[in-house]
C-alpha cells in the first residue's frame, strides 16, 4: 500500500463502517447482511495494516516489519481467543489449526509467490543469509516444540500437554520469540536491513509526520477492535458454511489465517516486485514467528485459566508437510539467491497442503 502524507479517507472510514455494521449483527438480517459483515471485516483488516505501515514507515527498518507482524498477530490472537471462549470444547483444536495454517500459508504460499513474482521480474534475487537463517531456526524450534512434541509426551495421552508442560512450553515460546526480537532490533539489527532498491519510490518517500503516525496508531487500535468483533459475529456462519461443504473443521483455521495474512502477504509481494526480497522475507518469516510465538502463550493462558482443553499436536499428514516445508525452506533460502525454481517448489507444497486438507 502506498503511504501518502495525509491519511486517505477509506482508511478512516473502513473501521467506522465496520463498527456500524456490528450494530446490526445480532438481528439475523440474512445472507446479504453477512456479506456486508465480510466486506466490513476485510476493509478493517486492510485499514489496520495500512495504519501499521504508516507507523512502520515512521519508525524505520527493521522495526517497521516488526510492527506489521505484531499488528497481524494481535488480530490473529484476538480472533482465536474470542472464538475459543465462544465455542468452548468444540474449539479445542482451533489454535493448532490456525497457527499451522499460518505457517503453511507464509512459508509456502506467501514466500513462494514472492520468490516466483520477484524472480519472474528480476530473474534472480538476493538477500542476507544471516537474518533469514536466524528466523528459520527460531521458527522451526517453536513449531516442533508446540505442534509436534505433544504427540510424543506421556504425561497426558493424545495430542495434549499437561498443565505444567503447557505452561513451560508457553514460557519457552516467549523466550525464543523475545530473543529473536532482541537480535532483530538491537544486537544484530544489520542482519535484517534490506538493500534499498533505487527504483522503488516507497523506500525513498519521506516518512509521515509525528502527528499522522500518532493518529494512525490510534486508528490501528480501532481497526483491531472492529476485526475481532466482526470475526466473532461471523464465526457461526463460517462454521456452518464449512459444514455444509462437507469439508473438515480444519478449513475454518485456514480461512481465519488467510483473512488475517492477506494484507501482509500483499505487502510482501509488493516488496518482492520492487526487488526488495529481504523486506519480503522479513515480513513473511517475522509474521510466522509472531504468529506462533505469541499465539501459543496466549491460548495457553486461556486454557489454564478457564480449564478449556487445548489440542496442539498435529496428525501424521500435517507433521510430514510441516517438516517438508522447513527442509525445503532451509535449502531454497540457504544460498542467499533465489530463482523461479524455488518459488515453484514452495507453491507446489502449498497446493498439496490445501488439496489434502479438503480431500484428506
Amino acid at each position: 500500500m502506498k503511504i501518502s502524507p495525509a491519511l486517505p479517507i477509506w482508511s478512516i472510514a473502513a473501521p467506522i463502517v465496520g463498527w456500524l455494521l456490528l450494530g446490526g449483527a445480532g438481528f439475523n438480517l440474512g445472507g446479504f447482511y453477512t456479506l456486508l459483515l465480510v466486506a466490513g471485516l476485510l476493509g478493517s483488516v486492510l485499514a489496520a495494516v495500512y495504519h501499521a505501515e504508516v507507523v512502520a514507515h515512521r519508525v524505520g527498518e527493521p522495526y517497521g516489519t516488526l510492527v506489521l507482524a505484531l499488528a497481524v498477530t494481535l488480530i490473529e490472537v484476538a480472533l482465536i481467543v474470542s472464538l475459543m471462549l465462544a465455542g468452548g470444547e468444540e474449539t479445542t483444536g482451533l489454535a493448532r489449526d490456525t497457527v499451522f495454517a499460518a505457517i503453511m500459508i507464509i512459508l509456502n504460499g506467501i514466500v513462494g509467490i514472492c520468490l516466483l513474482v520477484g524472480a519472474s521480474r528480476h530473474r534472480e534475487q538476493s538477500f542476507g543469509l544471516l537474518g533469514v537463517s536466524a528466523s528459520l531456526a527460531t521458527l522451526a524450534a517453536i513449531a516442533v516444540l508446540t505442534l509436534v512434541l505433544p504427540n510424543y509426551t506421556s504425561s497426558a495421552l493424545g495430542p495434549f500437554y499437561s498443565k505444567s508442560q503447557l505452561a513451560f512450553i508457553a514460557i519457552i515460546s516467549l523466550i525464543l520469540y523475545g530473543t529473536f526480537v532482541l537480535v532483530q532490533t538491537v544486537r544484530h539489527r544489520d542482519y535484517f536491513l534490506p538493500q534499498e532498491a533505487v527504483a522503488d519510490e516507497d523506500v525513498h518517500a519521506p516518512p509521515p509526520s509525528g502527528k499522522v503516525a500518532v493518529i494512525s496508531a490510534g486508528l490501528l487500535l480501532v481497526c483491531l477492535g472492529a476485526v475481532v468483533l466482526l470475526a466473532k459475529s461471523l464465526a457461526p456462519a463460517l462454521e456452518t458454511a464449512v459444514a455444509n461443504m462437507g469439508a473438515p473443521k480444519t478449513l475454518v483455521g485456514i480461512i481465519i489465517a488467510a483473512v488475517v495474512l492477506l494484507p501482509e502477504g500483499l505487502a510482501a509481494v509488493r516488496a518482492a516486485r520492487a526487488n526488495r526480497l529481504q523486506t519480503s522475507l522479513n515480513l513473511a518469516l517475522g509474521s510466522a514467528l509472531a504468529s506462533i510465538g505469541l499465539t501459543i502463550p496466549a491460548v495457553a493462558i486461556v486454557s489454564l485459566t478457564t480449564g478449556l482443553t487445548l489440542s496442539l499436536g498435529l496428525d501424521i499428514k500435517s507433521t510430514v508437510l510441516l517438516l517438508l516445508s522447513f527442509i525445503v525452506a532451509t535449502l531454497s533460502l540457504g544460498t542467499g539467491r533465489t530463482t523461479v525454481m524455488q518459488g515453484t517448489v514452495h507453491l507446489v507444497i502449498f497446493a498439496v497442503y490445501l488439496f489434502t486438507t479438503i480431500v484428506p
